[in-house]
Order: C-alpha cells, then structure tokens, then sequence
C-alpha cells in the first residue's frame, strides 16, 4: 500500500491526523498533513507506506478526507 497526499489542495481540517495518528501529522510549518518522518519514502512527506498494522486505519483517514486529497495504491 501507498499513501499519497495532495498537499497543495489541503485545506488543514485535521481529519486525517485525527482519524490516524500513528501516521499522519499536521505541518507546523505550513499546518498541512504529512506523514510522520519514519514512514515517508524517500524522505517525501506526501508518499509514504504505511505498516500492515496502520492499513486500516489509513485507509480510514483516505476515506474521511472531506476533499478526497489522499490516494491509496494497494498495488
């Protein structure tokens, strides 16, 4: 699975955080959601592979994003 976030169009509601904190976090610096730093590939703070233990809730944050910026690949 593949976790990817469309920073330039969030809007910094929280939800993904909220729903998955073990994975997601908000940016202090811009206060979008990234992921947190041990799992983002290649140091990219929108892409990123969860472990199999926080799939599901990743999937949850994808799900509840009232824009829809985050995308999954389980491929």
């Amino acid at each position: 699975m593949i976790v990817t976030i469309d920073r330039s169009t969030c809007i910094s509601c929280g939800s993904c955080w909220y729903t998955c904190p073990g994975f997601f976090e908000q940016n202090p610096d811009d206060t979008f959601s990234q992921v947190i730093e041990k799992f983002r590939l290649d140091g990219k703070i929108g892409e990123e592979q969860p472990p199999a233990d926080l799939e599901p809730c990743a999937q949850d944050a994808a799900d509840l994003c009232p824009v829809q910026i985050i995308s999954i690949d389980n491929t």
